[in-house]
C-alpha cells in the first residue's frame, strides 16, 4: 500500500520506443518458442532416448566385467578399456569418479551404457559440450560414433559432494 494515492489517469499507454521494445520483445519470444520444438526434432541434439531399470549393484557388476575382459592399460591405477566396435562400452559414474578411461576409434560406433551407483551425476563432455543426467537405478544408453580423434574430458556437472571437483574421466579416440 502506497502511502499516497496515485492520482487520477496516472497510466499512460506505451507509445513510442516503448511500444517498439515491446513489439521486438514478443516477437523474440515467438523465435525462441518456434526454435525449441524445431531444434528437437532437426537439431540432432538428443540422446537416442534408450533407458533401462537397473540395480546398480548389477551394473557394477557389468562395469567389472566390462574392464576385466577389455582392458589394455591403466593409468593412475584407473584401468584404459578398448571399446569393440559395434559393441557394448560401458561407463560408470561413482563418487567422485568417471570408470573407466574409455578408448575407442574413430568412425566407429558403440552403445554407451552409462549408470551411477550411488548419487545423481551429470555427464558433461568437452569439448563437445554434450550433457546427461545420470542416475543411479537407470542405465542410459547412447548410441555413439566418434567422428573426431583426441582426448575427451568428461566432467560431473551436477553437484555430488565434497569431491565433486575431482570427478573427471577422459574418452580417447584414435
Amino acid at each position: 500500500m502506497s502511502i499516497h494515492t496515485p492520482p487520477k489517469n496516472w497510466f499512460k499507454a506505451p507509445a513510442g520506443p516503448e511500444k517498439m521494445w515491446i513489439g521486438v520483445a514478443l516477437i523474440w519470444c515467438l523465435i525462441m518458442f518456434s526454435a525449441m520444438p524445431f531444434w528437437h526434432i532437426k537439431g540432432k541434439q538428443n540422446s537416442t532416448g534408450e533407458s533401462y531399470s537397473v540395480n546398480p549393484t548389477d551394473f557394477m557388476a557389468r562395469v567389472t566385467r566390462f574392464v576385466e575382459t577389455n582392458k589394455v592399460g591403466e593409468e593412475n591405477n584407473i584401468p584404459i578399456v578398448e571399446g569393440v566396435p559395434g559393441g557394448d562400452v560401458y561407463l560408470l559414474g561413482q563418487m567422485w569418479r568417471w570408470y573407466p578411461i574409455l578408448k575407442l576409434k574413430v568412425g566407429q560406433t558403440y552403445r554407451l551404457h552409462i549408470s551411477s551407483v550411488d548419487l545423481q551425476h551429470g555427464l558433461s563432455l568437452q569439448p563437445m559440450n554434450m550433457n546427461f543426467q545420470i542416475l543411479p537405478g537407470y542405465d542410459h544408453v547412447l548410441t555413439i560414433t566418434p567422428t573426431t580423434k583426441g582426448t575427451f574430458s568428461i566432467i560431473c556437472n551436477e553437484f555430488c559432494g565434497i569431491g565433486h571437483h575431482l570427478m573427471t574421466g577422459r574418452i580417447i579416440v584414435e
